[in-house]
């Protein structure tokens, strides 16, 4: 039952960080912007990224869609980290790596309203 609790207020705030993420990315933040734009990402491109992290936050809460969201939203996150990797940022890719850790582990635990 405690991990139940946990994994709940684990998903929730993956769900909220997604969605904050994926609002900053579709209203074109400066810090966003900046971000991926010295990646080659326009701001179509940005904007699409965002709609797909917001669609991946969405789909965590439903247990039919779950790891499909899960999954989503950790391979946008690897897409973050291999970029900033690519531009030898070292930093900016350890910042991203608990948000990924975080989507694993609450795969692996799985949801907690699952039958």
């Amino acid at each position: 039952m405690i991990l139940k609790i946990i994994n709940s207020v684990l998903i929730l705030f993956a769900v909220f960080m997604g969605f904050k993420q994926g609002i900053a990315m579709i209203s074109g933040k400066p810090e966003m912007t900046e971000m991926f734009g010295k990646w080659g990402f326009d701001k179509t491109g940005l904007m699409i990224n965002g709609a797909v992290t917001i669609l991946a936050s969405v789909m965590i809460l439903f247990p039919k869609t779950f790891v499909w969201g899960n999954f989503l939203m950790a391979a946008g996150i690897l897409l973050i980290i291999c970029l900033q990797l690519l531009n030898k940022d070292l930093k900016g890719a350890m910042i991203e790596l608990p948000f990924l850790c975080l989507n694993l582990l609450i795969i692996y635990l799985q949801h907690p309203l699952k039958s």
